[in-house]
């Protein structure tokens, strides 16, 4: 499927989406959320995919499009809402990596936080802007940020609406810093392509189930998941390759 607002390469079983925007920062308009949509469905069901890495030139997304909100009605902004798209970006059976440069505001940064692991550029600026816009962050930044980073910083960043370096940001543990984030972010990338991919998909669910169950289901649904992978031939091969000191080859199977 050809794309407008967005390029995706696939290589190495890795897929790079890189956001394409670039006159607008690359602010979240439907349109562009609508392709990642569609191109998260495919990747979801791709074989050769094994992680994906989101990234945008310059820019990771500088909030959305605030020409597409200006008269919308409540349930025309409801509709508007992207947070259908991140939660399916959240719920992909594979690891996703957000390799951040400039500007994460906003949309852009609610985005970032529907991936499982944040990496930023020295220069990358982070925030919820939204409370200057009599709004704030509608699309999961008031549910994800505080699980990330607990409640009195979440509170100060949306309710300020101050921008932040990503040097407090990775003190908030918000983010990881690189010189590179696109290069960690593949090499990372690259590391997780090489695990099973049953097991990491089930780690993955039992870590997104933890914030919303209590940990006592939470470690019953952990147990049901993790013996699960003792119906895997990766199972079967990683113990056997541990015991015969040599390098697993996992298949998804």
């Amino acid at each position: 499927m050809s794309y407008e607002f967005i390029d995706i390469k696939v290589e190495d079983g890795i897929a790079v989406v890189s956001l394409n925007r670039p006159k607008a920062l690359n602010a979240l308009n439907k349109d562009m959320v609508l392709e990642l949509d569609r191109a998260f469905d495919e990747l979801a069901v791709d074989a050769s995919v094994k992680a994906v890495v989101i990234t945008g030139e310059k820019n990771f997304a500088a909030g959305a499009d605030i020409s597409n909100m200006l008269t919308l009605s409540p349930e025309e902004a409801k509709e508007f809402s992207f947070r259908h798209t991140f939660n399916k970006i959240e719920d992909l059976p594979k690891p996703v990596i957000a390799a951040i440069s400039g500007f994460a505001l906003g949309g852009g940064l609610e985005l970032a936080l529907a991936c499982d692991i944040r990496i930023a550029a020295p220069n990358a600026k982070l925030g919820f802007p939204e409370i200057n816009l009599g709004i704030f962050p509608g699309a999961g930044g008031t549910q994800r940020l505080p699980r990330l980073i607990g409640p009195s910083w979440a509170k100060e960043m949306i309710y300020t609406g101050d921008i932040i370096t990503a040097g407090k940001a990775a003190e908030y543990g918000l983010v990881d810093l690189a010189e590179s984030p696109l290069e960690e972010a593949l090499t990372l990338a690259g590391k997780l392509a090489a695990k099973a991919p049953v097991a990491l998909k089930l780690a993955k669910q039992c870590i997104n189930l933890a914030a919303d169950v209590d940990q006592k289901k939470g470690i019953e649904f952990e147990a049901v998941a993790w013996a699960s992978t003792f119906a895997t031939e990766d199972q079967r091969e990683g113990m056997k390759a541990f015991t015969e000191k040599r390098k697993a080859v996992f298949k998804g199977k």
